[in-house]
């Protein structure tokens, strides 16, 4: 009788011994289950917590909505020979005379360059000030022709667009060779101005383009460049090009195989694709059964996701996801993840557990290690 009485002591005394251990707050690697349900609306608490299923993975698949403005969609390519402020003229008249208006004795020739100013104007002696921007390098030549041949006999006028600084773009950005390229005939849309600048440096899959046109500018995808030839647009003189990576990410926290901020490898992550970028869940720790998803989600997807009309501004959604469930797999392959969203994995209960054993079967150990040099 006194063996059992000693035995349900010993019980009592480990149980105790355990809540002690438990109550003083064992390391974790953030909230359990429980306290994530605790924080539900439903529970006076501020986030909505909704378990995934189909409907839900369909009002929440939204992407990044890129494009351009019309008005670059609908602007036709530049002419090759249209001379625009900036540019510089070949200009070379020959007379039919020994001593011309511009030529000495023994040439009958002279050859000049010549820029146009700001306002589009150039100045030929003798013809005077001449618009050339707007005109073909063949109206100029008859302008400037019609102004001297009352001046000297039959004059023979040559007038070439060279490139300039008015018909150029940039690129900056990861490209194979940033700079300032002239807009010719070979390079005046988007894709063969890229080309001439050596093409994208980084992944296709995640790259992006921004043409900024004065005060507009639009954002596409690389891909649907190639993808929609209506994308190719025409260039203008003085936009600026940017190549870069996409910048959206996400972040990972609790069981894990890795706990930071992560950038999206893809345009669309789903959320089995996000686990996998973190090394998967931790075999030793993680809870399959609670995989969370943490997104302010816009109203309009909110009042979709709950059934409802009456939310307004942006709400704290908490998406639940099962992967132990019959479909759990499939949902997670079709929610998916967005810009700035957090993926928290919970750990498992027999981990606190176990931390709490092996915290009381440690300091056990050590007060037992104590106990013997103390000669106790």
């Amino acid at each position: 009788m006194k063996f059992f009485s000693s035995r349900r002591a010993k019980s009592v005394a480990l149980l105790a011994a355990v809540a002690l251990v438990a109550s003083c707050g064992l390391p974790r690697v953030g909230p359990t289950k429980k306290e994530i349900f605790a924080g539900s609306v439903l529970r006076e608490g501020d986030a909505y917590i909704v378990n995934v299923n189909d409907r839900v993975t369909r009002a929440t698949a939204v992407t990044p909505a890129l494009g351009f403005p019309e008005k670059f969609l609908k602007a036709g390519q530049l002419g090759s020979d249209i001379v625009r402020p900036g540019d510089t003229l070949s200009l070379t008249i020959w007379e039919n005379v020994d001593v011309g208006l511009y030529t000495r004795t023994g040439a009958n020739s002279i050859l000049t360059e010549i820029q146009v100013d700001g306002a589009g104007f150039i100045f030929v002696p003798y013809a005077g000030r001449i618009r050339a921007a707007g005109n073909t390098p063949e109206q100029i030549r008859n302008i400037i022709t019609r102004k001297i041949e009352d001046q000297t006999p039959e004059p023979q006028v040559e007038v070439r667009r060279l490139a300039g600084d008015g018909s150029t773009v940039s690129l900056v950005g990861a490209v194979g060779g940033q700079g300032v390229f002239a807009i010719e005939r070979p390079t005046r849309t988007l894709s063969t101005m890229l080309a001439r600048a050596g093409g994208v440096t980084i992944d296709p899959e995640i790259a992006q383009i921004t043409v900024i046109r004065g005060k507009e500018r639009g954002h596409i995808w690389f891909q649907d460049l190639y993808e929609n030839p209506e994308l190719d647009i025409a260039l203008r003189g003085g936009d600026r090009i940017l190549v870069e990576g996409d910048t959206r990410s996400f972040t990972a926290l609790g069981a894990t195989g890795t706990q930071s901020r992560i950038g999206f490898e893809s345009q669309t992550v789903s959320a089995i694709e996000a686990i996998a970028q973190v090394g998967g869940l931790l075999a030793t720790a993680a809870d399959p059964t609670g995989v969370f998803i943490l997104r302010n989600e816009p109203a309009e997807i909110a009042n979709t996701v709950l059934g409802r009309n009456d939310l307004e501004g942006a709400q704290r959604l908490v998406y639940v996801l099962d992967l132990t469930q019959p479909n759990g797999l499939f949902l997670a392959r079709d929610f998916a993840v967005r810009d700035e969203d957090t993926l928290y994995v919970t750990e498992a209960p027999f981990t606190q557990w176990d931390k709490t054993i092996s915290s009381l079967t440690g300091s056990l150990t050590t007060a037992n290690s104590l106990s013997t040099l103390g000669g106790g």
